[in-house]
């Protein structure tokens, strides 16, 4: 039997489920906006700018809802509930439809915002409601206390799990649906609460439909990503995984095994040898005994391999972010055969650090170093490019020894390449600039520094496949289209490097 006071004061019974959705409002708002910069941030790189617009933008929308909240004079209750199963649904199913659009619609950044703009909108409205809801039953200072205090804590609690348990453990796709069943919780909850629900039927019925449907993506989230990857890469992919740092992604058509690293392929197995010989053996086969070696980056063990056809090298110490990385490559029966087990070589040593902070705390100095990281595609690389490391680099470097740094290409990115040889030089490294090609990249660049200047003759190991005598020699010729040109110094307060980058190969891209 219903309780007569209960149906002529419903809020009494819900204002408890209220206050809590307060904390849930927050903390799904949050990891919405966080899921769209850090997708972003994938997709088109440049992790500030994208970081910096998506909260601009998610937050001139909620500026635009709580506006737009003025309009409801009446069933702010059921409104309410309709916002968060609106919320539940678009929210939760953001990233999944963002990762599904990125090829398939010619400028990915209008889907982008526009989902930005109406999830920002939406989560706008929740606060505003919530209060109205709430004025009745608490004083005004009791209920902006309350409700604001359940908001913060909701942010906190999304700021320190997103980048720690969800991204991690969950991915992008799992993420958001899991917060969008959270919405459709709340949703629920306040309709199972409320004493008499006949005026919200489609609510009700509207709230387990969406909640059934994030439950089925959550079923098949593995396949909703492997199907928007298969889109993205044009290949089947064969393994892919989230990590704390990237999302490691191999795919394999034929005989082609490619290496990809947030959508940037770092590898084609087809020609991956020329890009390794260009890279090792120019500075390796100018150091008279390369017994100690160093390897920033390289969690493939590609250039481990080549390093390791040296008989001079007595150990190698390779420094790589990712412990995913290094452990696939290490252990995969598939791949090990690209970089013939060099990562369980008995004279390496693998370190997972990030390569800037290792390199402040090292105090050994080696022969020859290798300087083989992603490209500057983000400012949390670009500072691997700037003045600051090069002088821990040449801290590392013994008098007599010689380090490479693979330096984008100077044919597609030619102010690019040059940053690096100019940002060398104001490490007061002598440099020698050279470029190889390998077709899966195109024309790709490298730069040798040393203390000294950098001789001509260079001592190559039997075997290779690409480099000998004359190939050694060709490649530090540039012609016209790709000769050196002004460029600044990068450093870790402009970060020039990721700008030019960017700016550089969009033209190309775009």
């Amino acid at each position: 039997m219903a309780d007569p006071a209960a149906d002529a004061d419903p809020l009494g019974r819900i204002g408890p489920v209220l206050l809590f959705s307060a904390f849930v409002v927050a903390t799904c708002g949050l990891v919405y906006e966080l899921l769209a910069g850090t997708l972003a941030s994938y997709l088109l790189g440049d992790s500030v700018t994208q970081f910096s617009t998506v909260i601009g933008t998610y937050l001139f929308a909620m500026g635009m809802g709580a506006w737009l909240s003025r309009g409801v004079k009446r069933d702010e209750l059921a409104v309410f509930i309709r916002v968060e199963i609106l919320i539940a649904g678009i929210g939760g199913a953001s990233a999944a439809l963002l990762f599904l659009l990125f090829d398939r619609v010619s400028d990915f950044r209008l889907p982008l915002y526009g989902t930005v703009l109406v999830i920002g909108t939406l989560v706008g409205l929740e606060v505003p409601l919530l209060m109205r809801l709430l004025k009745d039953k608490l004083e005004f200072g009791d209920l902006v206390s309350k409700v604001l205090t359940f908001d913060y804590i909701g942010a906190l609690a999304a700021s320190l799990l997103f980048p720690l348990v969800l991204v991690p453990h969950l991915g992008l796709i799992r993420t958001g649906l899991v917060f969008g069943l959270a919405n459709v919780a709340v949703a629920l909850g306040l309709l199972l609460k409320l004493p008499s629900r006949q005026g919200l039927r489609r609510e009700m019925v509207a709230a387990l439909l969406v909640a059934a449907l994030l439950v089925a993506a959550l079923i098949g989230a593995e396949r909703l990503q492997r199907l928007a990857e298969v889109a993205s890469y044009q290949a089947p992919v064969i393994y892919a995984d989230a990590t704390p740092y990237q999302r490691i992604v191999l795919t394999k058509a034929g005989s082609d095994l490619r290496l990809y690293l947030n959508g940037n392929l770092q590898f084609s197995s087809l020609d991956e040898y020329r890009y390794h010989e260009a890279l090792v053996h120019p500075a390796l086969g100018r150091v008279a005994r390369p017994a100690q070696v160093l390897v920033l980056g390289g969690g493939d063990g590609l250039a481990l391999r080549e390093i390791l056809k040296h008989p001079g090298v007595e150990a190698v110490t390779l420094v790589d972010l990712d412990p995913a990385m290094t452990r696939l490559f290490g252990r995969n029966a598939m791949l090990t055969p690209l970089n013939r087990g060099a990562l369980t070589d008995p004279r390496v040593t693998v370190i997972n650090a990030d390569a800037f902070v290792w390199l402040r705390a090292n105090r050994r100095r080696f022969n020859a170093i290798i300087v083989d990281l992603p490209d500057p595609t983000s400012f949390s690389i670009g500072k691997l490019y700037t003045v600051s490391l090069y002088h821990e680099l040449a801290r590392a470097l013994a008098t007599d020894g010689v380090a490479v740094v693979q330096s984008t290409s100077p044919l597609v990115a030619p102010k690019a390449y040059w940053t690096v040889a100019t940002t060398l030089e104001a490490a007061g490294l002598h440099t020698r600039p050279y470029h190889a090609h390998v077709p899966s990249f195109g024309e790709w660049g490298f730069v040798l520094a040393a203390h000294r200047p950098i001789a001509d003759p260079v001592r190559l190991p039997p075997d290779l496949h690409f480099l000998n005598a004359r190939t050694a020699q060709v490649m530090f010729d540039f012609p016209p289209d790709m000769a050196r040109r002004p460029t600044e110094v990068n450093r870790l307060d402009n970060q020039a490097l990721v700008r030019t980058f960017d700016a550089e190969w969009a033209q190309v891209e775009g």
